[in-house]
C-alpha cells in the first residue's frame, strides 16, 4: 500500500487548491478524481461538440482568490482572464435595452433610459454595496470562529467583525440585511425601475432553489460584486479556453510541485481506525494510506457515501442531515453557426450584445412567476434565462465563424411533480427556453448545430452534486460562516481525526474561488 501525507478526494478547483498549498510546504500529495478529467464542476471539455471548448458547468469567474493566482503562479501555466465589456445585456421585447458594465457614464446614461432617480441613486448603491463588501471580504480567507467552543482566539475574532460592522454606522442596517434577507426589497427600496431591478436580481436566483422576495438571496446577489478580474473590483470575466483554463493551470502547478494526480480513481471509502484516519479505498479495492485525507465533495457524500455515520457524533449527524440540497438550476451548452440577432439590438458579428451576459428578464414578477410553478415541483413555463456567448470575446472556444452559448437557467426543480427528467422532460424544458430566446432575437433555433441539456440529476451524476445543488448546500444563514457545514465544526477539521472538508461544503461556500482549499490547507499543515 502507498502511503502520502496527505490525500484529497476530488481534483474540482478547491481540491486542486488544497494540493498545492500541501505540496509547496514539501508534503507528500495525491489527489483521486472520479471523472476522466479534472477540475470538477469548473471544466472544459470537447468531447460534447467537436471543435468547441465546452465549459459545462461553471461559465464566469471573477470570485477567485488573487492571492492563489499569485502564489501558485498560475499565469505561468496558462491561466488568462478576459474581462467583459458590457458586463450585461437585457433586452426587452419592446424594443429597449439596458447595458450594464462598461464605463461608469455609459453604465449611467443606459439607466437613465429608463429613469433618471435610478441612475441618480446607483452610484450610491454601489458604494454602499462596496463599504459592506470591504468588512465581510476579509472573511473570506480566514478560518471561522469555533462558536460551539469558543477558544479567546475565536472571541477576539468575533469582536473584530463586529467592530467592522460596527464602523459601517448608518449602513449596519443594511448590511445586516444583505447577510440575512431578501433581495427584492433591497432593490425596490433603492430602484423604481423593473428594468433595472429585473437585471439585478436575477444575480439573486444563481443556484438558488429560491425567489428574489425569500431570505438568503440578498447575499446571493451581494456575492456579485465582491471579486474582481485583473484588478478591476466587480468584473466577471471568461477564462481563455474555457472555465478549465483554471483547472488545468492548477494541476499543472500542482504538477511541477509533486502532486500525484489519478484521475478516474473514485473512492469509495475513508478508511478510519479508532476514531482517526487511516486513508481511503477505491472501488477498484486499491488503497492508499494517509494521515491527512482532505474531501473536495459536499457533506452528504463525505459523511452518509464514503464514511460510516456511526463513527461521528449524533449531533454533527443531525447538523449535517439539515443541509438542504434543494436545487432548480438548468445548464444548456449550445453549439451555434451564428450569433443571436436581437430584435432590441440588431446585429450578427459580436457587438457589446454579445460580449457579457444576456438577461431575459422583463421584471421580478417575472422571476416570482417562474419560481411559484417550481415551488410546486414543475418546471417554469416561462424560465428566467442567464445566457453567455464566450467566443464573442474568446476565439479559442468555437470554430471560425461559430460560436458557442451557455444557458444557465431557472427553475427546473430536481424533484419534478409529473415525472423523472426522462429525454422528453428534457427535451421540453430546454424548447420552452429556445423558445423563449427566439422572441428576442428570431432565427436563433434555425442556428442551433447542437445542444447539451443538463438538469439538475444530470449535474448530481456528472459532478457528484448532490441534488444538482451548484454550491454544495444551501447558502442560507444557518449554513454560512460559522454555521458552515456544522457549528463547531466551520475549522475545516472534522470529528474524525486527520479528516478536513476543503471545498464548498466548508466556508466560504459556493462559487470558484478556491478560498476553502486555501483555507483548509492552512489548517492541515498546523497537524
Amino acid at each position: 500500500m502507498k502511503t502520502y501525507d496527505a490525500i484529497v478526494i476530488g481534483a474540482g478547483h478547491n481540491g486542486l487548491v488544497t494540493a498545492c498549498y500541501l505540496a509547496r510546504a514539501k508534503r507528500k500529495v495525491l489527489v483521486l478524481e472520479r471523472r476522466y478529467i479534472v477540475g470538477g464542476a469548473c471544466v472544459t471539455e470537447e468531447r460534447i461538440f467537436p471543435g468547441f471548448k465546452v465549459s459545462t458547468a461553471a461559465y464566469v469567474n471573477s470570485l477567485f482568490r488573487p492571492e492563489i493566482i499569485r502564489d501558485l503562479h498560475l499565469r505561468d501555466y496558462g491561466f488568462e482572464l478576459l474581462g467583459r465589456n458590457p458586463a450585461s445585456f437585457s433586452p426587452f421585447l419592446d424594443g429597449r435595452y439596458l447595458m450594464l458594465g462598461s464605463d461608469k457614464q455609459s453604465e449611467l446614461n443606459e439607466i437613465a433610459k429608463f429613469s433618471r432617480r435610478d441612475a441618480q441613486r446607483y452610484p450610491l448603491y454601489e458604494r454602499m454595496l462596496e463599504r459592506v463588501a470591504a468588512v465581510i471580504e476579509p472573511t473570506l480567507a480566514q478560518k471561522p470562529p469555533n462558536i460551539a467552543r469558543p477558544t479567546l482566539l475565536d472571541l477576539l475574532s468575533l469582536a473584530k467583525l463586529g467592530r467592522g460592522v460596527q464602523k459601517l454606522g448608518a449602513e449596519m442596517g443594511e448590511a445586516i440585511e444583505i447577510l440575512t434577507g431578501a433581495a427584492r426589497p433591497i432593490l425596490d427600496r433603492w430602484f423604481e425601475s423593473e428594468e433595472l431591478k429585473a437585471t439585478l436580481a436575477t444575480d439573486a436566483i444563481i443556484g438558488a432553489f429560491a425567489s428574489p422576495s425569500m431570505p438568503g438571496t440578498a447575499y446571493v446577489l451581494f456575492h456579485h460584486v465582491m471579486g474582481e478580474t485583473n484588478g478591476k473590483r466587480g468584473v466577471w470575466a471568461y477564462v481563455r479556453g474555457g472555465m478549465g483554463g483554471l483547472t488545468q493551470a492548477l494541476a499543472k502547478a500542482a504538477g511541477d510541485l509533486g502532486v500525484d494526480i489519478r484521475t478516474e480513481s473514485e473512492v469509495s471509502k475513508i478508511v478510519v481506525k479508532d476514531g482517526t484516519v487511516q486513508g481511503v479505498a477505491l472501488s477498484n479495492g486499491d488503497e492508499y494510506a494517509a494521515r491527512l485525507v482532505a474531501s473536495n465533495a459536499d457533506c452528504n457524500v463525505t459523511f452518509n457515501k464514503l464514511l460510516d455515520r456511526s463513527l461521528l457524533p449524533e449531533d454533527f449527524v443531525a447538523a449535517i442531515d439539515r443541509i438542504s440540497y434543494a436545487s432548480a438550476s438548468a445548464k444548456i451548452n449550445v453549439a451555434l453557426e451564428a450569433l443571436p440577432n436581437f430584435t432590441a439590438l440588431p446585429g450578427t458579428q459580436a457587438g457589446p450584445q454579445h460580449r457579457g451576459t444576456v438577461h431575459l428578464c422583463p421584471d421580478q414578477d417575472f422571476i416570482e412567476r417562474a419560481y411559484d410553478d417550481a415551488k410546486y415541483g414543475l418546471p417554469s413555463r416561462e424560465p428566467v434565462l442567464e445566457c453567455t456567448i464566450p467566443s464573442a470575446v474568446d476565439d479559442t472556444v468555437a470554430p471560425p465563424g461559430r460560436h458557442l452559448m451557455s444557458m444557465f437557467v431557472q427553475y427546473a426543480p430536481y424533484a419534478r411533480k409529473d415525472g423523472p427528467w426522462d429525454a422528453n422532460a428534457r427535451n421540453a424544458f430546454a424548447d420552452s427556453c429556445f423558445d423563449l430566446l427566439e422572441r428576442y432575437a428570431p432565427g436563433f433555433k434555425n442556428s442551433v448545430i447542437d445542444r447539451q441539456v443538463l438538469m439538475p440529476p444530470d449535474l448530481e451524476e456528472t459532478f457528484g452534486l448532490t441534488g444538482g445543488n451548484i454550491f454544495q448546500g444551501a447558502m442560507s444563514l444557518d449554513n454560512l460562516f460559522m454555521f458552515r457545514p456544522a457549528p463547531g465544526y466551520a475549522g475545516y477539521g472534522m470529528p474524525i481525526k486527520g479528516l478536513y472538508l476543503c471545498g464548498s461544503a466548508a466556508h466560504p461556500g459556493g462559487g470558484v474561488m478556491g478560498a476553502a482549499g486555501m483555507n483548509a490547507a492552512k489548517e492541515m499543515l498546523q497537524t
